[in-house]
């Protein structure tokens, strides 16, 4: 599983440069025709695998502890600007909790979780190893999302 979180870890740091390498303007750009914007599929990778792995597979009961998750959760889309600040911790979110999912899984905190069916695949997830390599699989097709959104801005 090492791995697995290490990957996601270089996902993210890949999708954190990309942020980087952007305006403030260019980021909460929506292109003609589009829904969303580039910050708005990174915000929105950092609540889903929080959703997914704490509330969807039983361990925590509501998304109140995922922050930001009613910005960025699935079905909704950019409402405001995000600013610099949001960014900012958005970026943190991004990375720390990761390590918060995998402390959690070395100390046996996903041992028994509820399956679930994923809503986008329909795929049902049985454990927290499956979760969290769908995970590697949702992360990079928003990265992909962003990298396509940054030729039209």
């Amino acid at each position: 599983m090492n791995e697995i979180f290490e990957f996601i870890i270089n996902s993210r740091q890949a999708f954190i440069q990309l942020i980087d390498s952007l305006s403030i303007e260019q980021l909460n750009k929506i292109p003609d025709g589009y829904n969303n914007n580039i910050i708005w599929n990174f915000g929105h990778i950092v609540v889903s695998t929080q959703t997914l792995c704490y509330v969807r597979t039983g361990i925590l009961t509501d998304t109140n502890a995922v922050k930001f998750n009613e910005f960025y959760k699935k079905d909704t889309r950019p409402t405001y600007t995000v600013t610099e600040q949001e960014v900012a911790e958005l970026k943190k979110l991004a990375l720390e909790s990761i390590g918060k999912i995998k402390e959690d899984y070395t100390n046996g905190h996903f041992s028994s979780i509820t399956p679930f069916v994923t809503s986008t695949y329909g795929a049902e997830l049985k454990s927290i190893e499956e979760v969290l390599t769908t995970t590697v699989g949702h992360d990079n097709v928003h990265f992909g999302y962003a990298l396509a959104l940054k030729k039209l801005i």
